[in-house]
Parts: C-alpha cells; structure tokens; sequence
C-alpha cells in the first residue's frame, strides 16, 4: 500500500498552556500546576497528528517574522510535515492561550495573528493540493482560502475533509466541494440549530458528516441512508485540548487508506482517545502504533 498523501491547509499557533484545579472566574486570580509552550493551530495539529498517524503530509499555512514564528515552523518540520511552502507573513505568529483543569476540560483565546495572512493560494500551492489524496481544512484561516484550496481539490478528484470550526457561516461554494464534513456538538449547533440529537441535519451541507461528542462518542451519518453511533474509548483524560484535531488527521488517513468510512471513524476515535492521556496539544498528539493500540480493544 502507497503511503497516503494529506495536504492540511489551515492554522499555525504558538500555545501557551495552562493548568490548573479549576478554571478561573472573571476576575479571579489562582496559582496554576504546570505550564509548557507548544506549536498548535488546527492546522498546524492536523498536520503533525496526519504524518503521526502514518500519511506523507504537507502544510500550507502562514507563521510571523517573531521568534514564536521561527520555533513554529523547526517544530512542525522536525515532526515529519512538509512545510516548504510554510508562509512568512511580517509581524505576529499566531497565539493560543489555553487553561486547562484537573479535568481536562479547557478554555482557550485565540489570536489569528499571520494565520488572516493566508489569502490569495498560489499556482505551486494549488498544485499542492491537486495532488493530495486527502485535503483537510478548517477555519481559523480566511473562509475564501479555505474554499479555494477545496474547490481546487475538489475539481482534481481529491477528498475534501472539511473541519468546521470555528463555526461560521459557509458559502455555497464551499459546501459545493467538501466530501466530509466533521463538527463537534457546540459546531452542529451553530450551524444547523440541532445538536447531537439530530446528526443528520448535517447532511443539509454535505454528503456525508461525523459529529464528535467526547466521551459520548461519534455518530456518523450520509445521504445513503447511513446513521451509526460509534462509541469513545475509555481512557483517563488528562487535555481534551487537541483531540478533535487527532481525530480529524486520523480520520483523512483511514479514509485515505481505503478504510470504510465507518472503520476510519472507529480508528479516528482510537486516535482521539490516545491524544487526551497527555498535556497539551501537538505535543500530545499520538504516534500510528498509539491508535493501532487503543483501536485493537475494539
């Protein structure tokens, strides 16, 4: 089997991460536990998360003329991504500032920084994701490059894994070329007005739709009639910081491997509740043996 080539084209953060018992009041001061400073962004994550879980993967994204740009970029090189074509806008990286407490729940600021940079694809990046057999997006990048990459995709016959969030409204053109679309429960809300109880008010945007709820699990459904529950693995959380972007990765290499889609929710799953045994967010994201691990208990 060909190794699978996934493109993600989305967010590079600096994360700054912090723990503590709980999370803090307006207003409210409290020593936290431990910190520690990571490369995330959606994209960024999904990019290192896909060449973890076994796929030939390349970024396009943009980073700042900052010294957090410079870490960024040797990070998500050293982990395996192609980022030849890694932007430098002049200015800031991009910054997340993320609490996490003794649940491993999280509140997190974001601030886009270089990432509104990333407009206007290129021919080389264009033909970068024409020759993707999977391109993952999301949408903490400007909504018009997203749809030009999977329009671009779309029209060259690779999949488009569509992850939106942050919710926003979705132009039709998009809509048009997106295969796969992957919300969380508070996502599905924004963009349907039904939650988990109604999974397949999704597919009013695309073909086909997985909707993650944590530890309740995954539903996915499509306009063939499919609509099957697909439960967590148990593990003991420690940051659900990064796990819909584990999940997502995995999700484009299963699928791009030629597992079912069903199965590839399954594996993604594995990949998600491997990701939330860890602090932080792409230092957590787990390696191709860690998901083939967790998905054998099955």
């Amino acid at each position: 089997m060909s190794q699978t080539r996934v493109v993600v084209v989305g967010s590079a953060n600096m994360d700054l991460v912090a723990m503590a018992p709980s999370l803090p009041r307006l207003g409210e001061t409290m020593l936290g536990t431990d910190f520690v400073m990571v490369p995330g962004g959606k994209g960024a994550n999904q990019a290192i998360a896909a060449a973890r879980a076994g796929a030939s993967c390349a970024f396009l994204g943009a980073i700042g003329s900052d010294a957090f740009g410079v870490t960024l970029r040797a990070r998500i090189t050293a982990a395996g991504v192609d980022t030849a074509q890694l932007r430098v806008a002049y200015g800031t990286s991009g910054v997340a500032l993320v609490m996490v407490n003794a649940q491993g729940e999280n509140a997190i600021v974001v601030t886009p920084g270089a990432n509104d940079a990333l407009v206007g694809l290129t021919d080389e990046e264009l033909a970068t994701v024409r020759g993707a057999d999977v391109l993952v997006a999301q949408l903490e990048i400007p909504v018009q490059t997203v749809t030009a990459a999977a329009t671009a995709a779309r029209a060259a016959g690779t999949r488009v894994i569509l992850n939106a969030a942050p919710a926003r409204d979705l132009p039709a053109e998009l809509l048009a070329a997106v295969d796969l679309l992957v919300v969380n429960e508070g996502e599905a809300q924004a963009l349907t007005g039904r939650g988990r109880e109604e999974p397949r008010a999704l597919l009013d945007l695309a073909p086909r739709a997985v909707l993650t709820h944590g530890g309740a699990g995954a539903w996915y459904v499509d306009r063939d009639g499919t609509d099957l529950h697909v439960p967590a693995f148990q593990v003991d959380v420690v940051d659900s910081t990064a796990a819909g972007d584990a999940f997502t990765a995995a999700l484009a290499v299963g699928w791009g491997e030629g597992r079912d889609l069903v199965d590839a929710v399954r594996w993604a799953s594995a990949a998600g509740a491997a990701c939330v045994r860890r602090l932080g967010a792409s230092v957590a994201l787990p390696q191709r043996a860690e998901i083939d691990e967790l998905y054998a208990r099955g």
